[in-house]
């Protein structure tokens, strides 16, 4: 009776458990990807944006300094992407994750060249 009732006891605790450690796909951008191994992509666990990015920089500590600043705050000129949307009209990094959703990480793009006047 013993191993019964522990087997229904982890049943109980296996669903949840799966929610909770369920890998994410996140989308690397280029110039991001010699810090995971060339990687485009990578699967992390978490629940949350910031529980996935923690995780995400925990595996992969060269990428802290480019996602993060000193103070530890999200850089301005990263954009998180949740299945196309995002975070920063959902929940920031609060922002809930479940099974199957995609996490973009798109870096902002400034600079260039005026056109040259063709006087």
């Amino acid at each position: 009776m013993g191993p019964r009732k522990r087997s229904v006891g982890s049943g109980a605790r296996g669903p949840r458990d799966k929610v909770k450690t369920m890998a994410n796909k996140i989308l690397i951008p280029t110039p991001l990807r010699p810090f995971t191994g060339k990687q485009d992509a990578v699967e992390v666990d978490g629940t949350t944006i910031g529980e996935l990015l923690g995780n995400l920089t925990a595996q992969y500590a060269g990428l802290k300094p480019h996602l993060y600043n000193e103070q530890g705050k999200l850089r301005s000129f990263v954009n998180v992407y949740l299945n196309d949307e995002d975070i920063r009209y959902l929940e920031k990094e609060k922002t809930a994750v479940k099974p199957g959703d995609t996490i973009s990480i798109i870096p902002s793009v400034a600079g260039g060249n005026e056109p040259e006047s063709k006087n």
